[in-house]
């Protein structure tokens, strides 16, 4: 990266305030540790626009261009879901700015950091009738971490520090570094024109940031930990989705105590001997948590896959580790919310614990692959098995079905699993998936999947457009097509009774040809048919391409039943 205080540093030309407030903004944010940046083109948002591609140019950050503000908000989710890292998404003023709704709300819910920087008309044209305006103040409502109506950029001083120590404030409350959960925060700038850079224009101060690239305002925050001395020994823990760091430590502390780990596939957990093989299995076998009660349940992250993973949690007491005020407790069972994932610790230990669910895990796994191996053709639970084989790094599943038979198939060492569970819809998977596989990449990640739905897949099928100078990570996309909505099938919608309905308004088929979707965007396409050709469709390859694995519905909810069976 380039030195962060050289772009402003003796700034006295082509400075009008929409320019200003913009390269000061950008510069800050890169001191910041801001790394990527997600923009949608319009008039408004020209002087953010014209600030990001300087610093792009500068190698200060990367810059990502999407003509569709869903798409760019999702993109942004990706980016920053894989980092950790805030990401700045940009977007003119008008409806764009509803575009990024849906991405704010799943970073919400998923305490994702997202900087929102909405340009907006200057106070004076607001709730006039002047074009492509539109009430942006509070627009996310309380989805948001934080909201700065930032005020229309002027030149008089003063406004250099101003503009710095609330871009510092923004990012502290987007990671959470501020004493909130990390997650979406926006600042709404009015901008006037000029939009554009001009020529031979002082400014009335200095703009520089501080010396040696800081930033503005630091914080340091830290959460001492504490042992886990009073949980009992028959402790079940529970991973749900959130970030890795949390679940590494739970499993450490798991493995330690003897514990069994119920872990879904994108809480971030490795393998470890202390994870149940099938779980979802194991707990859906009549009588087995009965005979399993667990004294308490420790929760990590947010469980959101299985109902009989809630049977679990609403089994027995419950510790969760949460922050800021937010923690997950659908079952309202919590009795203690830990600021943070324990300390082994030296609190009792039941030998024979972890080896009964270990052992109940070990038969179910057994089931699940003789019934697996006896299903003609691709299955869905077998596809989710292959790309899990097959994947190396960065793993984005989609919500619904695939995710489910991702937990069927279990974790693996070396396999990141991530995947949109905060409000767990289908919407922006795509873009998301491109998101996280450029941010590991970035990083030094190698070959990413993502293993999609065909709705979801058409949801987000937006996300394939992007412009010839874009980056472009390696990924494939794995799409389980069925025609339709298989996970209603499981559900009580597909009971029997209610056929007259269910094919229109649950089923939903399409009849989408996804080779002919494919080719308009120019993206390569393979159809899979046979267990040997996805395994060489599953093949490092460069650049983005999809891999379609056809399945039936109905049988899908067959093989459904027979492995509860």
């Amino acid at each position: 990266m380039a030195s962060a205080d050289r772009p402003l540093r003796r700034q006295t030309r082509a400075v009008n305030p929409s320019t200003a407030l913009a390269r000061v903004l950008v510069d800050e944010l890169v001191r910041g540790g801001v790394r990527e940046a997600v923009l949608s083109p319009g008039s408004r948002s020209a002087p953010l626009a014209f600030a990001l591609h300087r610093a792009d140019v500068a190698g200060q950050l990367r810059l990502h261009v999407r003509i569709d503000e869903r798409s760019a908000g999702f993109l942004a989710l990706g980016l920053a879901k894989a980092s950790g890292r805030a990401v700045p998404v940009v977007t003119t003023s008008g409806t764009a700015t509803a575009n990024l709704h849906p991405a704010v709300l799943e970073a919400s819910h998923a305490d994702v950091p997202l900087l929102l920087l909405t340009a907006d008309r200057p106070p004076e044209l607001r709730g006039t009738g002047a074009n492509q305006t539109i009430d942006q103040v509070h627009l996310y409502g309380y989805a948001v971490r934080m909201f700065a109506d930032v005020g229309a950029p002027e030149r008089r001083a003063g406004q250099n520090a101003y503009w710095r120590a609330l871009t510092c404030r923004a990012l502290a409350a987007a990671t959470g570094d501020a004493g909130t959960a990390s997650g979406p925060v926006q600042l709404n700038l009015g901008l006037r024109e000029p939009l554009v850079p001009e020529q031979d224009e002082a400014w009335v101060e200095a703009l520089n940031g501080r010396e040696g690239g800081g930033p503005w305002t630091e914080r340091i925050v830290a959460v001492p930990a504490r042992p886990a001395d009073d949980l009992p020994g028959r402790t079940v823990v529970v991973l749900g989705d959130g970030p890795s760091g949390p679940a590494e430590q739970a499993l450490r502390l798991a493995e330690a105590r003897g514990w069994p780990v119920v872990a879904e596939p994108s809480s971030g957990a490795a393998s470890s001997p202390a994870l149940v093989p099938a779980a979802e299995l194991v707990l859906a076998a009549p009588g087995f948590l009965d005979a399993h009660l667990p004294d308490r349940v420790l929760v990590v992250g947010r469980p959101t896959l299985s109902r009989v993973l809630g049977r679990l949690v609403s089994a027995a007491p419950a510790d969760v580790v949460g922050a800021a005020g937010r923690w997950s407790d659908p079952a309202r069972q919590a009795g203690r919310v830990l600021p943070g994932v324990p300390l082994p610790g030296s609190g009792p230990v039941d030998d024979d614990w972890l080896p009964a669910w270990l052992a109940a895990g070990s038969q179910a796994s057994d089931a699940l692959t003789r019934v697996l191996s006896a299903t003609p053709g691709l299955a869905e639970p077998v596809v989710a098995r292959e790309v899990l084989a097959a994947a190396g790094g960065v793993l984005f599943v989609g919500s619904s079905k695939p995710v489910r038979d991702l937990f069927l198939a279990g974790p693996r060492e070396g396999v990141r699993v991530l995947a949109n569970r905060g409000a767990a819809g289908i919407d922006g998977t795509v873009s998301t998936a491109l998101g996280a596989a450029l941010a590991d990449q970035a990083a030094g990640g190698g070959q990413a999947y993502a293993l999609l739905g065909d709705l979801t897949f058409l949801h987000d099928s937006n996300g394939l457009v992007s412009g010839p100078q874009e980056p472009r990570p390696d990924l494939t996309i794995v799409v389980a097509n069925n025609d339709g909505g298989a996970i209603f099938g499981t559900l009580e919608q597909g009971a029997p009774g209610f056929e007259g309905a269910f094919e229109r308004v649950f089923g939903t088929p399409h009849g989408v040809d996804l080779a002919a979707l494919c080719a308009a965007t120019g993206t390569p396409y393979t159809l899979a048919v046979t267990t040997a050709e996805l395994r060489d469709a599953l093949g490092p390859r460069s650049g983005v391409r999809v891999v379609e694995v056809r399945s039936d519905r109905k049988a899908a909810v067959a093989l459904d039943q027979a492995l509860r069976a």
